[in-house]
Formats: C-alpha cells, structure tokens, sequence
C-alpha cells in the first residue's frame, strides 16, 4: 500500500510541475537557487540541492492537486485515540530526499521509513486534535519528518529530541492556511513549508543546536 501511495504521490506531483502549476513552480525554482552537492534533488532535475529546500518543493507538488491519500486519525479500540485529526501523504519525499543525501538507503529501507512517517503522524492524529486549537493540521507530519529523517541520516535520540523541540516552538501554522474568502498557494504549501522547517530544524540539532526538551510535557506548549 505504502508503494502504491507513493507512486501516486510521485505521478501528482509531476503532473503538477507539466502543467506549471504555481507554488510548486515557484517553490522549485527557489530549491534549485541553493546548490548543494551533497544534497537532494526535485522532481525533473539531476542537479542537487539543500535537503530541506528539494523536501519543500517536491512535497508542494504533490499535494498541489489534492488528490493523494488522506487518513483520519481514530481509534475507538484504544482509549484516547479518537481525536480525529486528518492528514495526508504530502511527506514521502522526506525519505527521498534522506536516501539522495546519504547513498545509502535501498528501497526496503525507504518504505520503511515511509511507513514510519505514517505511523508517527497517524497516532499523533489519534490523540491531539490540532484543529480544536485552530493549528493546521500539518503539524504532525512535520514532527514525523524531522524524526524520520533525523534516523535515517543517523542522528541521536536527544538530536531528534531538539529538532522536534525546535519544529514544535518556532513553527506552527494555523488554518487560516485553509479558511477565509481566498485561498492562496499557502493552502497546498503548508506541509511542505512546515517540513521544509522541520527538516532544518534537524540538520540544525544535527551540527550542535539544543532546541527545547520534552516539547509535548511542557506547560508552556
């Protein structure tokens, strides 16, 4: 299922960037304004650059037509997982991105890793309801993919730990994204912005940077 979510989400995103859509236009031709050889790529090109930037642009062209896959977190076989949140398959090129940057991740590993994005974001949905405090829902995708791609290049738990302290702190999105009398490129874009930040937000705990511990206990949050 996950492969055949994937290929959706990689057809989607392709036929977004043929036809010119605008924020997935937009957005790659800013990811291929920040070289980096050791980088990752966006759809349509061999030439590398910043993970978090190619992450942006690619995860906004696949969810510019809205037609990929959508879950909605509840549970009623487990006490206190029926929050009820949604979320969809915007994020998979996390792992793209993660498998171009290290050389290292065959296939299997990579539909691992997208399980477990699924897995994070899905039961993150089950039990907190971002839309009853008027934050966008992508938020749990964005938590997933720092911790995903945070493992996949090897960080250490208390790394991933900051990244997501950090994702979580200085990054959250509310759904005027997706309300009001016009709906702007922002809508489509969200998940890709707030992973773009996500995934920063873990290169940056990865090269010394403490972020907040504990995020989720914290009284303050």
């Amino acid at each position: 299922r996950v492969e055949m979510f994937h290929t959706d989400s990689v057809m989607c995103g392709i036929s977004a960037l043929a036809l010119r859509t605008n924020a997935p236009t937009v957005l790659r031709e800013e990811a291929l304004s920040y070289p980096d050889p050791k980088g990752a790529t966006v759809f349509g090109s061999g030439a590398k650059c910043a993970p978090e930037k190619a992450i942006c642009a690619n995860a906004s062209a696949v969810r510019e037509w809205d037609s990929n896959g959508t879950v909605f977190g509840y549970n009623p076989n487990i006490p206190g997982h029926t929050a009820g949140e949604f979320g969809h398959n915007d994020f998979y090129p996390v792992v793209m991105a993660a498998a171009q940057v290290t050389g290292d991740i065959d296939g299997k590993k990579a539909l691992l890793a997208m399980i477990c994005l699924d897995e994070i974001r899905g039961r993150l949905a089950e039990v907190f309801s971002l839309k009853s405090y008027k934050i966008d829902h992508v938020v749990h995708g964005a938590i997933a993919s720092a911790a995903v791609y945070g493992a996949l290049l090897g960080a250490s738990a208390e790394q991933i730990e900051s990244a997501i302290g950090m994702a979580v702190a200085h990054y959250i999105p509310f759904r005027a994204i997706r309300a009001g009398k016009q709906l702007s490129d922002s809508k489509g874009a969200s998940a890709a912005i707030s992973t773009e930040a996500a995934v920063l937000s873990m290169r940056r705990a990865m090269r010394g940077f403490v972020g907040p511990k504990d995020i989720f206990r914290n009284p303050e949050a």
